[in-house]
């Protein structure tokens, strides 16, 4: 166990180091710059922002500059706020992202399990069909779509949520942060209720539970204490690469539902073509997706000893 941590985290540093360098050079070929708009600045004033932030030095000048600047943590300043670095950026928005995706992986993780145990022990009954159907139409809508869908229902219509905005002063019952967790988390609870449902069938059909049932042991007990240990590493398996996405995929429905969270800044990052920030969010995401992959083999491993 020790020695696959060790590898996932070493191989950490060339993953990192690959996505930082592809992110680069992927920024600096867009057209245009972080100083370049409708409104022209004096090109005076251009050539001193460009040397303040060092942006008149060659390529591979600036791309040495920032490898070493983000090895050593410190991350450049952000060419969209003043008087803040990147870093500082991440660590005031972040917060929000984590909260909501921290609320729907809850979300789909509760709705997806339940439904998906609930279909595989009514196989090929209506309390099978029922929820899959769900499922299935939860995966074809997306949350740019399911988002507006949910914020009409629940914000004109009932008046229980904020329709748009993090401080909204228009709800009765839900905080901000639920209408956009509830469309993030439905959304995972699909694919997860459709895991849970094939890796539950699969242990359900072995040999050990017919001979369970033989016994005369209580489903209940079957399901809950045999059944779901195995049937739900499907489960496990797709959570750290989930609540990865939960944090990182917030992007749409933070837009959506203009939450300040880090998904949101990353948008504007990039139309404000703010190469810092834009360079920091990607790599803070990738670090966050491998760790939350090794979270989740790790989590594997300690449920079923085969995967050791």
């Amino acid at each position: 166990m020790i020695k696959i941590i060790v590898g996932r985290l070493l191989q950490l540093i060339p993953v990192v180091f690959v996505l930082f360098t592809v992110t680069f050079f992927i920024t600096k070929a867009i057209p245009g710059g972080p100083f370049t708009g409708e409104r022209q600045l004096d090109p005076e004033v251009t050539a001193q922002l460009n040397a303040y932030y060092g942006f008149d030095k060659p390529l591979w000048e600036q791309y040495l500059n920032y490898l070493w600047r983000f090895a050593r943590f410190d991350f450049p300043p952000s060419t969209s706020y003043q008087g803040e670095s990147s870093g500082e950026v991440i660590a005031r928005t972040f917060p929000i992202s984590l909260a909501i995706g921290s609320l729907a992986f809850c979300i789909a993780i509760i709705v997806g399990v339940t439904a998906g145990v609930v279909a595989a022990v009514n196989k090929n009954k209506l309390l099978d069909y029922i929820p899959m159907s769900i499922a299935m139409l939860g995966i074809c809508l997306p949350t740019f779509v399911m988002g507006p869908i949910l914020a009409m229902l629940f914000g004109l219509v009932f008046k229980l949520a904020p329709v748009s905005g993090w401080h909204g002063l228009n709800y009765v019952v839900f905080h901000p942060m639920v209408m956009p967790a509830v469309t993030l988390g439905l959304f995972y609870s699909a694919y997860v209720a459709r895991l849970a449902r094939g890796g539950m069938l699969e242990v359900l059909s072995q040999d050990f539970i017919r001979t369970a049932r033989a016994k005369g042991v209580p489903s209940h007990v079957i399901i809950f204490k045999h059944a779901m240990r195995g049937g739900l590493l499907p489960v496990v398996a797709f959570l750290g690469p989930a609540f990865a996405g939960l944090i990182s995929g917030s992007f749409v429905v933070e837009k959506v539902f203009n939450v300040p969270g880090l998904g949101q800044e990353f948008v504007k990052s990039v139309f404000n073509r703010d190469y810092s920030l834009v360079m920091g969010t990607v790599v803070f995401f990738g670090v966050l997706i491998v760790l939350f992959n090794l979270a989740s083999d790790i989590l594997q491993a300690l449920l079923d000893p085969r995967s050791r």
